[in-house]
Order: structure tokens, then C-alpha cells, then sequence
């Protein structure tokens, strides 16, 4: 039986001169629910595969369940997409399945080109990368020569190789941070409420691409603030690519990292959370005595059908990671000169992190690793 397919409309941010964005219309294919005996049997051949490839299994946040657990089951991981490109790297196992979005699975075989890159459905992409078509998004660089290119990870590898830089939401402030102090002048791409956030927090001056993730732009203030009436006690946890009213009611904002770490670091015993629900099942994995509470999206000016969940994240199942490894169907393949280039920013983002966790100073980092 063919899977379902869901149709994603929504509005197209308001164009602003010589930024584009072209995704009205989104689609996925959505893996229908194994059955108990079916999940068991899944994922018991997925094991088998697994070791008979020397294959481990990196997971995001945002993926079903089945396959969070999976990947740490079997000695895999489940991350943000800066862990996930680490872990890959890193790791010893010749192929690398890549549960998630197509630029996670891109970003592993520009990293690790040595190693066979697999994903359960090559089709599930993502609103940022489809509306960041690399033609358009170079010519708006060229219009900035003076500025240096700093690329949100959610980008194809053809965006990355034109960029100086390329960040997550965990590490974006901090090596923003670290340019503005040198003087020197931003262009941010593709997410203009991630970009918005960055440029308040940290002052830089900035010109931004306007795209934005059509689960994280669906998120209403209003309806956030009814819903933080009946539930008083609770912390609200908010993804940078919320929009600016929405992180203004946030307690803690924050990468999927940052927010579990805020889950369990705050007393509170509810959170009201606002990123894609995917990341439920580990907030309350991790924190068993406490409640998580979906934040509103849609309301009256609502237009995205997808509610709080990525429809790509969601193409990724049980049956077609155990057909990607048996059949090695869903391979990544990334043209190796393009790979080089776009490895140069995904490198310096990778050493600046490493160097600010063993304490050095952003400044030193950014001078000692360089950009273009």
C-alpha cells in the first residue's frame, strides 16, 4: 500500500528586494504505522543490517520515536544537526544512516566522503533549503560583496560552498558575536526570524534572506498568551525560528539542545514548548516527572496544514531505513568539488565550537581560523 501524501500550503513571506523565497507548496509522503509484530520485527532486521554494514544511525530530534530510540539502541545518536555532523565524522562505521531532513544527510557525506551516507527517504527536505535556491542566493551575495556570508546549516551543499560560515542554532550567537566584534558586516541566510533573533541579541549589523521553516512560522503569540493564562506555572521554551512575538514570551530560547537542557535544568514541573513535536518524546523521556504542553500554531491567521511537526521529518519510517540499508536505496551523493568547498565553513563552524568548549576566546578563534 502507497503511503499517504500531505499537501503543506502556506503563505510565502512577503518578498523583500533581491531576497526570494519560492516554496508556496510543500508535500510529503507520510510511512504509515507499522503494526506491534510489524515494529518488532522492523527493528530487529534494522539491527541485523546494521552490524552486517558497519552502518550506525544518527537521528534528529524531530523523527518518529522508533527511530530516537533505534539510534541509541544500537550505539548511534540522537542530536541537533550539529551533534549529528560531529558524530558522524567521528565515528567508525563505514556507512552513516542519517534519520532527518536531506541537508543532514548532505552535510555527513560532505563531512565523511569516504563513508556511504544513507536516508530513509531521499524526498524529505525542508521549507529553508527549498526556499534558498542557490542561484538566487548567490546573486544576492553579489549584491554584498563587503559582508560576510553566514549560512544557517538548513541550506543545500550548494549554498554551503558560497558561504564564509556556516552555523546551527546552537552556536549562531556565539560566532555572530564573534564577527561582529571584529567589524566585520553580516549577510544571514535563509531564516529571517533565526537572522531577526541573532541581529538583536547581538547588535551586528545585517542583511537577511527571507525564508523561514513553515512549522517554527506557524507559531501565534496570541494564542500562546491564552494558553500561558490556564497554565501560569509553566516555562515557556522557544525555538530561535519562532517569530519575534513568540520568542518575546519565551523563558528559555534555544537550539533543540538548549531546550532539553533548559527542561531539566528549570524546577518548573510544566513547559509549554515551541519547537516541532518531535523533540516531546525526549523532553519527557529525559524529565518523567514533568509536563510538556505543545504551543499553539494555525489560530485565525493560520495558513500552514502541517500543525507543530516538519512533514518531511515525518517521511522518515521504520520499513524505509530497514529498505535504505538492504537495498541501498536513499544514498546521498554530493559532486566532490562542490563537497570541498562547501566543507570550508562546515569546518570552521565545527573548530569554533570545539575551541570555545576548551575555553578559548571567540575573538582568537575567529582570527585563527579565518573566513573568507
Amino acid at each position: 500500500m502507497s503511503s499517504p501524501v500531505i499537501d503543506v500550503d502556506y503563505e510565502q513571506p512577503a518578498a523583500k528586494a533581491g531576497a526570494a523565497c519560492d516554496t508556496r507548496h510543500a508535500w510529503a509522503r507520510v510511512p504509515a504505522e507499522p503494526s506491534p509484530d510489524q515494529r518488532v520485527a522492523l527493528k530487529e532486521r534494522i539491527r541485523r543490517l546494521l552490524r552486517e554494514r558497519n552502518a550506525v544511525m544518527v537521528s534528529h530530534f524531530y523523527v518518529h520515536p522508533d527511530l530516537q530510540d533505534l539510534a541509541e539502541e544500537t550505539g548511534g545518536i540522537v542530536s541537533d544537526s550539529l551533534e549529528m555532523a560531529r558524530f558522524g565524522r567521528d565515528h567508525a562505521a563505514t556507512t552513516l544512516v542519517v534519520s532527518g531532513v536531506r541537508f543532514m544527510g548532505e552535510t555527513s557525506k560532505i563531512l565523511s566522503p569516504e563513508k556511504r551516507v544513507l536516508m530513509p527517504d531521499l524526498d524529505a527536505n525542508c521549507s529553508l533549503d527549498l526556499g534558498c535556491p542557490v542561484d538566487e542566493f548567490s546573486a544576492f551575495c553579489d549584491q554584498h560583496p563587503d559582508r560576510t556570508v553566514v549560512v544557517y546549516a538548513n541550506t543545500s551543499a550548494a549554498v554551503k560552498a558560497r558561504a564564509d560560515w556556516l552555523v546551527t542554532s546552537s552556536c549562531a550567537l556565539d560566532v555572530v558575536s564573534a564577527l561582529h566584534a571584529q567589524g566585520r558586516k553580516i549577510l544571514w541566510g535563509p531564516d529571517r526570524h533565526l537572522g531577526d533573533y541573532i541581529q538583536r541579541q547581538t547588535g551586528a549589523d545585517m542583511v537577511s534572506w527571507n525564508g523561514a521553516c513553515i512549522v517554527h512560522d506557524e507559531f501565534k503569540a496570541l494564542e500562546l498568551e491564552l494558553l500561558i493564562k490556564e497554565h501560569p506555572s509553566a516555562k515557556v521554551l522557544v525555538h530561535p525560528e519562532s517569530p519575534a512575538d513568540v520568542i518575546a514570551l519565551a523563558d528559555a530560547v534555544g537550539s533543540t539542545s538548549a531546550i532539553l537542557n533548559a527542561a531539566q535544568r528549570m524546577d518548573a514541573k510544566e513547559f509549554i514548548v515551541a519547537t516541532d513535536t518531535g523533540m516531546l518524546h525526549k523532553l519527557r523521556t529525559l524529565n518523567p516527572g514533568k509536563t510538556f504542553i505543545e504551543a499553539p500554531t494555525a489560530g485565525n491567521g493560520g495558513t500552514c496544514k502541517s500543525c507543530a511537526h516538519c512533514p518531511w521529518m515525518a517521511m522518515n519510517g521504520l520499513a524505509e531505513l530497514a529498505n535504505a540499508l538492504e537495498t541501498g536505496a536513499g544514498e546521498i551523493h554530493v559532486d566532490p568539488t562542490l563537497g570541498l568547498r562547501a566543507r570550508l565553513p562546515i569546518d570552521r563552524m565545527l573548530a569554533f565550537t570545539a575551541g570555545l568548549k576548551n575555553g578559548q576566546a571567540p575573538g582568537s578563534l575567529i582570527a585563527g581560523i579565518g573566513a573568507a
